[in-house]
């Protein structure tokens, strides 16, 4: 599965956020995801609103799935 079929589905099921996936080659991927979606929210709801936006392709296509989430502040500040 390419990064990209990964990404869409997130960006489409949590509107205004940004997904950027990579792979290994080998099934398996990490997710960055930023939205504000996630103001106030831990990283347990956070990970599980990614996870639904992809829903059986988890376990599936998707063999093993590392997520990051952010919001749009705490994003720019991993910036230098």
């Amino acid at each position: 599965m390419a990064p990209d079929e990964i990404a869409k589905p997130i960006e489409q099921s949590l509107p205004g956020a940004t997904a950027r996936v990579t792979t290994d080659g080998m099934g398996h991927y990490e997710a960055i995801v930023v939205s504000d979606l996630f103001v106030g929210k831990r990283s347990v709801p956070r990970h599980q609103m990614v996870y639904a936006a992809l829903g059986s392709r988890v376990g599936n296509e998707i063999h093993a799935l590392a997520v990051k989430t952010f919001t749009a502040a705490e994003w720019a500040e991993t910036k230098p």
